[in-house]
């Protein structure tokens, strides 16, 4: 399984939870009105959450 790091630039979220909504492993969330890694475990790099962010707010890593 791949490995990857999920970086959440805040100033440039808008909390419109897309990344969310696509990320097929459940492991992003929203808190308040930004979203929040929740379980960087799960993450398998599928890169859907940084391609659907229509503000450039998300960055995977892969390792």
């Amino acid at each position: 399984m791949s490995s990857a790091r999920i970086e959440v630039i805040e100033k440039y979220c808008k909390g419109c939870s897309i990344c969310v909504e696509f990320c097929p492993k459940q492991v992003l969330e929203m808190d308040a009105f930004v979203v929040t890694v929740a379980r960087p475990q799960d993450c398998i790099a599928c890169m859907q959450c940084e391609l659907r962010c229509p503000d450039f707010a998300i960055k995977v890593h892969k390792d």
